[in-house]
């Protein structure tokens, strides 16, 4: 009788359970180079809460900082990869670092390249997300360019060139 008890207490907390989602929205992006230049890597989202974790690694780069960024349009045909137009910013704020509190979305600061050129970036992120909403960054770009981002500078933190440029793209929801 109390094996069967507890059969019942478990299928009952399982039952409640069952609208919980226990998945949580993914998002990759492959960094392709642009004309001329040898960086590549990855950039992986996952939505955590109200925030995306992002994390990346790329290869080929010059030792120091470079701006990092998601850009408007998902759109990297161009040579130099301004087909993505200008950083993802749905809410016309000014450019500033990742930790201000009025940034544009996209503004995700710099990674940092060591002596080899492979930089590895992980934050969480707020102001984007992976959903369908006014800032979600399903369908753009994200861009590594060829300087430092002096989070300052208007319009775009004064980061040079596009070294790489890659569409992100919702990938099969992960259960964690």
């Amino acid at each position: 009788m109390r094996t069967i008890c507890v059969v019942y207490a478990c299928v009952a907390v399982l039952a409640g359970c069952s609208n919980v989602n226990l998945r949580s929205p993914t998002a990759m992006a492959k960094l392709a180079p642009t004309k001329g230049s040898q960086v590549s890597g990855t950039v992986a989202f996952a939505q955590q809460g109200s925030k995306v974790l992002v994390e990346a690694r790329i290869t080929g780069l010059t030792p120091g900082l470079h701006g990092f960024h998601i850009h408007e349009r998902g759109n990297c045909t161009a040579a130099d990869a301004s087909s993505a137009g200008a950083h993802f910013n749905p809410h016309s704020s000014p450019h500033a670092g990742p930790g201000a509190s009025v940034r544009h979305a996209g503004d995700l600061g710099n990674v940092e390249a060591d002596a080899n050129g492979v930089a590895v970036y992980r934050a969480e992120v707020d102001g984007i997300s992976l959903g369908a909403g006014v800032d979600s960054i399903i369908g753009r770009a994200v861009i590594v360019h060829e300087k430092v981002d002096d989070l300052t500078s208007q319009p775009a933190g004064d980061a040079g060139g596009r070294l790489a440029c890659g569409l992100i793209s919702k990938s099969e929801d992960k259960w964690f």
